[in-house]
């Protein structure tokens, strides 16, 4: 089945009545928490009938939620036809399985809803080969205590993915696989490896799109390059990173990479697997952190992007130039549309992606943030050396050109490396 079959049975799967349990132990906001999980819950295919939050100092061992609040939802399944329990935490296999005793419904959790949706994103074969990894990941552990429950062919949210006959295989079995997909996964990335080492080898400098899911990466991704990346108002809506070629103002040709969104609490397995795909941000000789200015949790979305961003840097220090990108500046209601938390012009940009707005600005911030690879100059070229011009106008800008009778003058952006290899061929009128 072709990549374009499996989106559409994705797409046209029947949604599953869910109910969203979550306990507040204020360690996180659970409430903002809440609200992220309805929209993954949604982005799965769901339709989420219920949402219940329940304040304690701890999750309870055996079961998760309170004996009370376990009764409600009980009632609560029975009543509204309910097909699936999410919890907004990682569950042990015995909270799961108590659950699901009780109240005779599907249960799964955060994590595991997040990895169903990367399961029916993922398009490229690294995406999937990552995706596998991490759902055995998750899984092994929770291989005990399942017994004849582990069997779960019927379908539905949270069983996508590398397929559950492999859940039923004994453990050294999908250990073996872990270690193949590793193996496979470590042969991708000394491929990719090769391929930054050649860019970096002949000069290629590239920009990385990072930010926090559904801020608005893939509509700047194609505003900026024409990529025609799927963009949707949902969370994940595309894994697989995307590199198209951009023009910058001063005619400097860089590669624009869009990577994967980011989200709070994003499980570890994930981070850990896309780690070969995430690492594109720390080739990159500018980062894009964008994100988006009309929700009332921007700033925490940017600072959770850091976080992560900081993970993949050796020592968490981040050594590339970020700008912060403030998208959706044209939603007039949005707060933080209005203001910044930075000052500094080369560091924050206000933007719309939809519109256009702002992105002028952008791409000169971008150009200033980049390594000075090209310098402009007055140069005089001998008329026998016509091929350097040519050189130059492929490569660089020609902004003005003039014969006189010593040779062509000409006002033009180059490369600084070639403008060293050919110096004894060129004149240097005025810097």
């Amino acid at each position: 089945m072709d990549s374009q079959s499996n989106e559409n049975k994705f797409n046209e799967e029947k949604k599953e009545r869910a109910v969203l349990i979550s306990v507040d132990t204020n360690d996180f906001n659970a409430e903002v928490s809440m609200q992220e999980l309805e929209e993954l819950a949604k982005t799965a295919g769901a339709e989420v009938v219920g949402t219940s939050i329940q304040k304690r100092q701890a999750v309870v061992a055996a079961t998760y939620i309170g004996k009370g609040a376990l009764y409600e939802l009980t009632r609560f399944c029975e009543n509204m036809d309910i097909d699936l329990i999410i919890a907004d935490s990682e569950l042990s296999p015995v909270q799961i399985r108590n659950l699901e005793d009780e109240t005779n419904t599907r249960v799964i959790d955060r994590t595991t809803l997040i990895l169903d949706i990367f399961a029916g994103r993922a398009r490229s074969k690294e995406g999937k080969l990552q995706i596998e990894l991490a759902q055995l990941k998750y899984s092994l552990p929770r291989l005990t205590g399942k017994g004849t429950q582990l069997s779960r062919l019927g379908g539905g949210i949270g069983t996508r993915g590398p397929g559950e006959t492999k859940l039923e295989s004994d453990k050294r079995h999908i250990r073996r696989r872990i270690q193949n997909i590793r193996q496979e996964l470590d042969k991708v990335k000394s491929r990719r490896e090769m391929i930054h080492d050649r860019r970096k080898k002949n000069g290629a400098l590239s920009v990385a799109i990072v930010g926090y899911t559904n801020a608005g990466k893939s509509t700047l991704m194609n505003k900026l390059t024409d990529a025609g990346v799927l963009q949707e108002d949902k969370l994940f809506a595309t894994l697989d990173p995307t590199a198209r070629k951009l023009s910058l103002p001063n005619g400097q040709n860089i590669m624009l990479i869009d990577t994967v969104g980011f989200i709070s609490r994003l499980p570890h397995q994930l981070v850990d697997a896309f780690r070969s795909t995430l690492e594109e941000a720390t080739y990159a000789d500018v980062i894009l952190n964008v994100c988006d200015s009309s929700s009332p949790y921007c700033y925490d979305n940017i600072d959770v992007t850091k976080e992560i961003l900081s993970s993949l840097f050796p020592d968490g220090a981040i050594t590339v130039p970020v700008i912060t990108v403030f998208n959706k500046c044209d939603v007039a209601h949005s707060p933080s549309a209005i203001a910044f938390p930075f000052t500094d012009a080369k560091t924050s940009i206000k933007i719309s992606a939809k519109t256009g707005e702002g992105l002028d600005e952008l791409l000169l911030a971008i150009q200033n943030a980049l390594p000075q690879t090209k310098k402009r100059l007055k140069l005089l070229v001998a008329f026998s050396k016509g091929s350097i011009i040519a050189d130059i106008r492929r490569d660089g800008v020609i902004h003005s050109e003039e014969y006189t009778p010593d040779g062509t003058l000409i006002d033009a952006t180059v490369d600084i490396i070639y403008l060293e290899k050919n110096k004894q061929n060129i004149k240097i009128i005025e810097e």
